[in-house]
């Protein structure tokens, strides 16, 4: 019995931070046990993106100059290479949005990760779950409908500040269309939505296919996966699931942010996947990585219902950092070369995760 009630409250956080769309609720990927011998490691080389592909002009929606959104085949950046002796790990960095019609080049990540013994993977706090384990969760089903909607049928004209909800009617019509269902939505998920469809009319995408790449090539060189993650303890679920269907987020500013960035920031995004894409390190350092996402997480991860949950749910970033911090000493003191890969706001934080390891005596060398 004790057994089952633990399963049925992994699954049921699961579903929660999923349902949620935190970057912390990306899954823990399995391991593979085979593990090669290490070849010489090759440093990586610094070219110099060509112009290649088509290019999409973008037009008329901001008062910004119209940006261009690069495609074809592109490198994206170089990878930091962090060493302590003689041991050494190689970080690419990730960034989302990116040129939707973009073929990303991963010819150097390839070889570099091909001689590593360990693929080191990103920050994520998640609970495994199986098909069998998955049959447990049924009774909680019912209370998991509607958890993304406003509670007691409040659609977003009810609890959105005037100015912001007449905003958002502005570039849901540009943008979703005449989609009711969405006005039902809490505003951290109707900004999820309005920001999906906003950036693929401008031709930007997840980054997701880079990520899922990585992963494909370290299946097929037979390269180890090292979680850098962790399980969250839990408490009462099923309370927690009943109390966010009823508490009203604080995450208007979240839309807010997000109608901010449609509105004005487009330029910005486009110059940052474009930089992101043609592997320009210099001005890829020198953008302001905060987002709108800062403002959409704070909904969530300040919610009480969270805190029902889990006592360590509004701790997630700081143990996040933690236990990737502990994992890449682990593997790079077991491992003559790792590759890790780091959200790119983490790679360039003054206070984030390279800037840690340099802080603990590592050598912490930029891509020219």
């Amino acid at each position: 019995m004790r057994k089952r009630h633990a399963m049925n409250k992994r699954i049921a956080c699961a579903l929660v931070l999923g349902a949620l769309s935190l970057p912390a609720a990306w899954p823990a990927l399995a391991q593979t046990t085979a593990e090669p011998a290490a070849p010489p490691v090759e440093a990586p080389q610094a070219t110099a993106p060509q112009a290649e592909g088509t290019a999409l002009e973008l037009q008329g929606l901001q008062t910004a100059p119209a940006q261009i959104v690069v495609s074809g085949r592109r490198p994206g950046p170089g990878v930091w290479k962090v060493s302590k002796g003689e041991h050494v790990m190689w970080v690419f960095g990730l960034y989302s949005p990116l040129p939707k019609n973009m073929e990303w080049d991963a010819g150097r990540v390839e070889r570099l990760l091909s001689q590593s013994q360990v693929l080191l993977a990103p920050p994520s706090a998640s609970a495994h779950v199986g098909f069998f384990k998955g049959l447990s969760l049924l009774p909680q089903l019912p209370r998991l409908i509607g958890i993304r909607k406003n509670p007691d049928g409040a659609t977003l004209h009810d609890v959105l500040p005037a100015d912001v909800y007449a905003r958002w009617t502005v570039l849901k019509g540009r943008y979703i269309g005449s989609d009711e269902d969405v006005e039902r939505l809490r505003p951290v998920f109707a900004a999820q939505r309005l920001q999906a469809a906003g950036r693929d009319k401008f031709g930007l995408a997840n980054s997701s296919v880079v990520r899922d790449r990585i992963f494909q090539l370290a299946k097929a060189n037979k390269v180890k996966v090292m979680s850098s993650g962790f399980e969250l303890k839990l408490d009462n679920v099923g309370k927690a699931i009943t109390e966010f269907k009823k508490t009203q987020l604080n995450d208007a500013a979240c839309l807010a942010r997000t109608l901010d960035s449609l509105e004005q920031d487009l330029g910005a995004l486009q110059q940052r996947a474009n930089a992101w894409a043609n592997g320009n390190i210099a001005e890829i350092e020198g953008l302001d990585y905060a987002t709108q996402a800062q403002a959409c997480d704070e909904a969530i991860l300040g919610s009480t219902a969270g805190e029902q949950a889990s006592p360590e749910f509004r701790s997630i970033r700081e143990r996040l950092r933690t236990t990737w911090l502990e994992a890449a000493e682990k593997a790079m003191a077991e491992h003559a070369s790792t590759f890790a890969v780091l959200d790119m706001k983490d790679v360039f934080d003054p206070s984030g995760y390279l800037a840690a390891l340099r802080a603990s005596g590592y050598t912490v060398d930029s891509p020219k």
